[in-house]
């Protein structure tokens, strides 16, 4: 795309996004001397937490420290009185990050089009959960992508990436957190020159794409049959949701924290005084948390509850 030099107005820009990963972003474009933030979009509040309690998106309570920019939260973007509410702002740009919803080709083709900041290094780990898949894929590296939006799924033209190191004890909200402020770094960094025409969009490789999708409740189950691990990276991976547990004769029984070690010969699925044999070792339990109860370290947790040690993860019914 070939686009003037010149030194453009601040470009009236709708922000899009929802979740944790995308209040920095938001920070940071509203805060840009190359744009106007002229509004927001959001989800509407939801019902969240143990209490489920209705509440705002990380993104609206963001936009509750901004003065006078309208937020708008529509259930569906694609539904018409969405398009229609946010073309009427009359953006020339629209910044997205961690929304959760395809965007429609009618706000696709404004003027400079629309931009994602994504958190993966793209074409890897595209769709709804590139963070948890990084951890379980047992990444060494990832960062943050920022793209012009196509009418595919995280498949646009890479404006700009940024790589990081993946720590080995990182947990998914600690490792979103470290990209979000990266994320943001980069739309500082990027914005303007791009503005600009000065920086070369290129298209994302034809090789090693994969793609994500919406984490369900069961996928925090644990298969003790699988090696140490991979079990170890699913329990840093799927916090806080959908989390990591296993049933037992005593209620579920939800993994925090854990450490892989060698085999202590039992079979698979058995509990033992350390914690749980599985298919090629054995998962040290740190902290766990029964059902209805709070977060606890796994010697505590034995301690009341005779018959533990010595049985069995209940089979999946």
């Amino acid at each position: 795309m070939t686009r003037s030099r010149a030194k453009p107005r601040p470009a009236r820009t709708v922000f899009i996004g929802s979740g944790a990963f995308a209040a920095p972003i938001l920070a940071a474009t509203a805060e840009h001397r190359a744009i106007k933030l002229a509004g927001i979009v959001t989800a509407p509040p939801r019902a969240a937490g143990r209490k489920l309690e209705i509440a705002p998106t990380p993104v609206a309570t963001q936009a509750a420290t901004l003065d006078t920019v309208p937020v708008l939260t529509p259930e569906r973007i694609r539904d018409p009185e969405a398009i229609s509410a946010i073309l009427a702002l009359k953006p020339a740009l629209i910044v997205l990050a961690d929304y959760g919803q395809i965007v429609p080709l009618e706000l696709l083709a404004i003027g400079r089009g629309a931009l994602n900041l994504h958190p993966s290094m793209l074409p890897r780990h595209r769709g709804a959960t590139p963070v948890p898949a990084t951890i379980l894929a047992g990444d060494r590296a990832t960062g943050v992508t920022l793209m012009r939006m196509d009418e595919g799924l995280d498949t646009g033209p890479i404006v700009a990436q940024v790589g990081t190191p993946v720590a080995p004890d990182e947990t998914a909200p600690e490792l979103e957190a470290r990209l979000a402020s990266m994320g943001a770094d980069l739309v500082t960094s990027s914005l303007e020159p791009w503005l600009r025409g000065e920086l070369e969009e290129r298209d994302q490789p034809p090789f090693g794409a994969t793609l994500t999708r919406p984490l369900r409740r069961e996928d925090g189950r644990l298969d003790p049959a699988l090696p140490a691990t991979e079990l170890e990276r699913h329990v840093r991976a799927y916090q806080p949701w959908p989390g990591s547990f296993v049933e037992t004769r005593n209620g579920r029984l939800t993994v925090w924290s854990a450490t892989p070690t060698a085999s202590e010969h039992l079979p698979a699925g058995r509990f033992s005084t350390r914690g749980l044999a599985t298919g090629d070792g054995t998962l040290l339990l740190r902290e766990v948390q029964p059902a209805g109860g709070r977060r606890m370290p796994w010697v505590e947790y034995l301690r009341g509850r005779a018959g533990v040690v010595g049985s069995d993860v209940l089979p999946i019914l």
